[in-house]
């Protein structure tokens, strides 16, 4: 196989310990534009938490008169129209408030729903190149538990923040009106909260970017680690693995302590400064009121020791908002990180689009090299007329299976240029030419689903008849009617349930239904059984027969009918033509050929 771009686990390592923020208050905008899709909503949401806000400080502001008009007065009827009137306003107060949570919630699952289709659409819009250089664990969790943590605070903190802020602009107001004075020693926490607010939210913003951080390594490499069981077990290294996931591990719960330990210092200094106002405002309003020139009455100092419990509580509210909210910004940075790469080069406006394709491919003076590597392949020069079949063998890295990616514009070329039936490959739009090709590779691949779901899905109009010929072509109808349920027998994930041969097999009639004008085969039999192979080899030269077909494989007793045959070395094509002129010459073909053969008869 050719040298790949290393994995994202290397890069994770050397990334920062301590991140700095980025814009968070673009993020915020960004997210408040989705939220904008759905104004009308909002516009409900919004005039729903006016209302509360407005019911929630009338009532303490109607109990604290009718101390004053009613109870000191001993006025039992006008207390009996007040109580009536409690009860309204807080059943309308309630009301209002299950509105706004209802509609909320739908606009943030609408919104979240948006967000998480356009990154799971955008992630289908990258180039490979992107995928190869960071962890599959790594970007699912940015698609759930990031969007997970996104929608969590859309459906709750957004309604939170803008009642708090109303409730408190409220507040100060009515409290103003009553008395300055009191309003005055009430605000005078204001500023200590503020300095400790700054100071625990300063800590916890990069404690929570670096938690969701970590949180992402963690779940890529379990990711890694599970789909590559079989390997940890070949080589037992259970225990390296799981020291490798207890450091990690201990990352995660180092910053998730942390940030937990200082954001949970809000409450508690938001609980203290609360009683102590709550204390100030009885002790100086007590001896206020003892003055009756002072115009403090029971019924104000009643309305303020509540008002300042409203006061205080918004501000508690907005401050564990706040680290909720940093937690989120945090996810959706990550989020529109991936947003925010480049896709795949956009060949929609200039490209041309094939009807039909006779399978001519040339290679001219191709050169091409994985970002920071070497050059892969270089100067490759080769031609192949429709129909032809091509082989391609050399050692490991020679950069057979990158020739192939080439062809699929996997990658695009550093410089030469590829042509099919004479136009340039760069100048055909990328799903015009994928989908005159076929491909089965080494690792086959299957979806959870049925066995009939995953043959079809080389041609999802296919009708079952037409799957069941594709079937028979790649000689796998015989053991499919044997499976429990045939052709409805579910896969589990990735095949999960049948050999590496039957998924091998049922790969090929995936592509035998995709009718191609071009076949890839990379190295598709060099994990199946002779028995099975032979079964492979007489399905593939029926699929072969008329089609441009490129062929890595290990085994060279496959390939010895092929058209051509290119021995590639260090990314150089050192010999071309056929199995029997690449013996007679005696070159490096035939010091492979004669080895492997050596091999196989002992």
């Amino acid at each position: 196989m050719s040298k790949r771009i290393s994995s994202s686990a290397a890069v994770a390592s050397k990334a920062s310990p301590k991140p700095k923020a980025k814009d968070w208050k673009g993020t915020i905008k960004r997210v408040w534009r989705y939220l904008g899709e759905n104004k009308g909503l909002l516009m409900l949401v919004m005039l729903m938490v006016v209302v509360s806000s407005a019911l929630g400080l009338l009532g303490p502001f109607i109990v604290g008169m009718a101390i004053d008009n009613y109870v000191v007065e001993q006025n039992t009827s006008g207390l009996l129209n007040v109580l009536i009137g409690l009860v309204f306003i807080y059943i309308f107060y309630s009301l209002s408030m299950w509105l706004q949570n209802y509609w909320m919630v739908g606009i943030a699952q609408n919104t979240v729903l948006k967000m998480r289709t356009q990154l799971f659409e955008h992630l289908h819009k990258l180039p490979i190149p992107y995928f190869d250089k960071r962890q599959h664990g790594e970007l699912m969790s940015r698609v759930t538990n990031d969007m997970e943590n996104v929608s969590s605070t859309l459906n709750s903190s957004v309604i939170q923040i803008f009642s708090s802020i109303l409730t408190l602009v409220g507040t100060v107001s009515v409290m103003l009106y009553l008395s300055p004075l009191l309003t005055g020693i009430t605000l005078i926490i204001v500023p200590v909260m503020f300095f400790g607010l700054r100071w625990i939210t300063n800590r916890t913003g990069p404690l929570f970017k670096q938690t969701q951080k970590n949180l992402g390594e963690l779940n890529g490499y379990i990711e890694e680690t599970i789909s590559g069981q079989r390997i940890v077990k070949t080589f037992s290294r259970e225990d390296k693995v799981m020291e490798e996931f207890t450091e990690k591990s201990l990352k995660l719960k180092k910053s998730a302590y942390w940030a937990q330990t200082y954001s949970g210092f809000i409450p508690k200094l938001m609980n203290m400064l609360n009683n102590l106002s709550f204390a100030i405002i009885a002790g100086v309003g007590g001896i206020l009121a003892l003055n009756t020139e002072s115009g403090i009455t029971i019924g104000v100092i009643v309305i303020f020791a509540e008002y300042s419990r409203q006061f205080t509580r918004p501000l508690n509210d907005l401050a564990n908002q706040f680290n909720t909210l940093l937690s989120a910004v945090a996810g959706a940075e990550r989020v529109f990180d991936v947003l925010d790469e480049e896709e795949e080069e956009s060949d929609e406006t200039e490209a041309i689009e094939l009807e039909t394709v006779r399978g001519e491919v040339e290679f001219r003076d191709a050169s091409f090299s994985y970002e920071g590597d070497d050059t892969t392949i270089r100067n490759i020069n080769f031609h192949v007329d429709a129909g032809e079949t091509v082989a391609f063998v050399g050692p490991t890295g020679a950069g057979k299976t990158t020739v192939i990616n080439l062809i699929s514009r996997f990658y695009d070329l550093d410089s030469g240029s590829i042509l099919l039936d004479g136009h340039p490959i760069n100048r055909i739009k990328r799903s015009n030419l994928r989908k005159h090709m076929a491909f089965v590779l080494q690792d086959s691949f299957l979806f959870e689903g049925t066995v009939r779901e995953n043959i079809r899905y080389g041609r999802l109009d296919a009708t079952d008849t037409e799957v069941e010929e594709a079937a028979k072509m790649a000689n796998a109808h015989s053991f499919i009617r044997k499976l429990p349920g045939g052709y409805d027998f579910k896969l589990k994930q990735d095949g999960s349930g049948i050999s590496q041969g039957q998924k091998q097999l049922l790969s090929i009639a995936r592509a035998v239904l995709a009718n191609p004008t071009i076949l890839v085969l990379d190295e598709a039999t060099s994990s199946i059984d002779t028995i099975t192979e032979m079964k492979i080899q007489e399905a593939l030269q029926r699929l072969m027969e008329g089609r441009t077909s490129f062929v890595i494989a290990h085994r060279l007793n496959t390939i010895q009918n092929a058209d051509q045959i290119l021995v590639l070395k260090e990314g150089e094509i050192i010999e071309k033509g056929s199995h029997n002129e690449l013996l007679t010459e005696q070159g490096f073909y035939y010091d492979l050929f004669t080895s492997q053969l050596k091999k196989e008869v002992g």
